[in-house]
């Protein structure tokens, strides 16, 4: 118990430390930085990759209908946050839309401007999460039935319907059809302006990395609790999970709804981070994006989904972006060209996957504990004690 409470405090200040290291490279940094853009993707991509392998990995059911709820709480949050006077403008070619009001502009209006976009953001992203697990809990009545593949066709179908209906031009008073939302409350309003309106703090990427951190903190409390080794019960087995007195129903539509949950608040984060919200990048391939990025991780494994994901967003978005340059013309040939990037992508993850069989991290977690001992034991040149290196 002891161990555990000591490792739960390491985890701690490892993520405030990862914070507070984010807010001083967003300081130091250009606001155009490549790595300030590789760590806000990355950061949304690791939460969806979490809530994902809370499903997959910790459950043992195989969904793919991430993007569909990542789709549902973009579109939650941008509706509910496009303020009032800039309605019109969005809502162009449906009279402005239905909803009239932004819970942003409400609460800031009582509240004031700092305390208001703090509430209204985080009550919004709240909002955004609890759309996509009400639609989660109706889907899942009929389809959490089903068993492996073919629950994976059916949260598939799902998503790819739900896109669909998103840009039906009947439900356009609402979801702004086919046409961009946009103009909501985004990263960039946390930032802190002078007088004249130069930015002098920067906050989005800060504030983008704390919120995700915060809920995969909460989803890593949820898997150490009763729910998460009931989870894992049922990933193992089953028919002995429910002879030990676990309701596979319940455990199982709880899982699909929190995932479901977070996947929405990763979602409205996206929207946040991109600024503008559209149901046509949310397709299957994003989920296939998700889904690589929990394997490379490790299937059952939080951390290595973070890290999985900052390799796959770094690597796609910027370290290998020089191998889409025409250079090396050889016997009137470009070896390198448009495109080429995402040949030699393909080759890493088939060696990583070659080599890693079970990911990165397989079913591990960092010690961050562990490796805080070694590190202290490295400097100050004390080896483990007798007693305890004979126990192991």
């Amino acid at each position: 118990m002891i161990e555990k409470k000591k490792g739960s405090k390491a985890n701690l200040i490892f993520a405030l430390g990862l914070v507070v290291l984010v807010f001083v490279l967003e300081q130091l940094l250009p606001s155009s930085s490549m790595l300030l853009t590789v760590i806000k993707k990355s950061a949304i991509y690791a939460l969806a990759a979490v809530s994902m392998n809370l499903l997959n990995g910790f459950t043992g059911l195989f969904s793919l209908g991430q993007a569909g709820f990542m789709m549902i709480g973009a579109y939650a949050y941008a509706i509910l946050n496009v303020p009032t006077d800039q309605r019109a403008a969005v809502y162009q070619y449906f009279d402005g839309g239905i909803i009239q009001f932004s819970i942003t502009e409400g609460i800031s209006s009582v509240l004031g401007n700092v305390a208001g976009l703090i509430i209204g953001v985080l009550l919004s992203l709240v909002v955004a999460g609890l759309v996509a697990a009400v639609f989660a809990y109706l889907i899942g009545l009929p389809v959490l039935r089903f068993r492996g593949d073919y629950l994976a066709v059916a949260t598939l179908g799902f998503a790819e319907i739900i896109r669909a209906f998103f840009q039906w031009d009947k439900l356009g008073p609402i979801t702004n059809g086919s046409n961009l939302l946009r103009k909501f409350t985004n990263l960039a309003d946390f930032n802190i302006k002078n007088s004249t309106g130069q930015v002098i703090i920067n906050l989005s990427t800060t504030i983008l990395v704390l919120i995700v951190a915060a809920c995969i903190m909460i989803i890593a409390m949820m898997i150490n609790s009763t729910y998460g080794r009931s989870f894992k019960a049922i990933r193992d087995d089953e028919t002995a999970a429910e002879a030990m007195g676990i309701n596979l129903a319940k455990h199982k539509m709880t899982s699909f709804v929190v995932s479901a949950f977070f996947a929405g608040i990763a979602g409205a984060l996206l929207a946040m981070y991109q600024t503008t919200v559209q149901a046509a990048p949310f397709k299957t391939a994003m989920t296939y994006e998700i889904l690589l990025i929990v394997v490379i991780g490790g299937i059952g494994s939080l951390s290595g989904s973070c890290i999985s994901a900052f390799i796959f967003v770094g690597a796609s978005e910027w370290w290998l972006r020089f191998l889409d340059e025409e250079k090396y013309n050889i016997l009137n040939t470009h070896i390198l060209r448009s495109g080429f990037r995402k040949v030699v992508f393909s080759v890493i993850i088939m060696i990583i996957v070659l080599f890693f069989r079970k990911g990165i991290m397989g079913e591990n977690e960092l010690n961050i504990a562990g490796f805080g001992r070694w590190l202290k034991r490295l400097f100050t040149g004390k080896k483990k004690p007798a007693i305890e290196t004979e126990a192991k």
